[in-house]
């Protein structure tokens, strides 16, 4: 398996489901802090429903449709970045991440996604990557602007979350800005 240092004792390594055991560790440590704005708790509840959403993106990524990475913080594994959507034809993608409470404020969601945004863009040829994020989720919102997204606009009250209807900002970036944009930023 393959790991890429994200610097201070970082790592950014696929996540599987033969890792379903620790993911849920993960989850369990970070479940309210990761469920206020992200659905992940929610759909991992138990080693069955994890193991079954790692496989969901074991899938994603041998149909070249998704992907799934682990942020290890000291070897302990701390938070993630994916593709949701990876769309090859269309050259589109949405990026996102989570990360648990106590590796907050490090920068590991920043270097991480732009790792994998760089290897899009690069490697794969993706023209445009998207950044779904609620509208109170002050932390992901910066990473978009750390990252030199545009936000292109807000679908009000489109996504009900937990009873309450959220408002999704789009960030996104070009590959034609990519370059440019990613310079100097942390």
């Amino acid at each position: 398996m393959f790991a890429i240092s994200l610097g201070d004792g970082a790592e950014l390594r696929p996540l599987e489901p033969w890792q379903a055991e620790e993911f849920l560790a993960h989850i369990d440590r970070g479940r309210e802090y990761i469920g206020v704005h992200v659905g992940l708790p929610d759909v991992t509840a138990d080693l069955e429903s994890a193991r079954s959403w790692l496989q969901g993106y074991a899938d994603k990524a041998a149909a070249d449709a998704g992907r799934l990475y682990g942020i290890w913080l000291d070897g302990l594994l701390v938070g993630g970045v994916l593709f949701r959507i990876f769309d090859v034809r269309l050259g589109n993608c949405e990026a996102g991440c989570w990360l648990e409470p106590d590796a907050v404020g490090r920068g590991l969601v920043t270097r991480a996604a732009r790792v994998i945004i760089d290897w899009a863009i690069r490697e794969r040829g993706m023209h445009r990557v998207e950044w779904l994020v609620s509208s109170e989720n002050t932390a992901s919102i910066n990473v978009a602007r750390r990252l030199g997204m545009t936000r292109e606009g807000a679908l009000r009250e489109n996504h009900p979350y937990r009873g309450v209807r959220q408002t999704t900002e789009v960030w996104a970036v070009l590959a034609s800005e990519w370059p440019v944009r990613t310079t100097g930023t942390r």
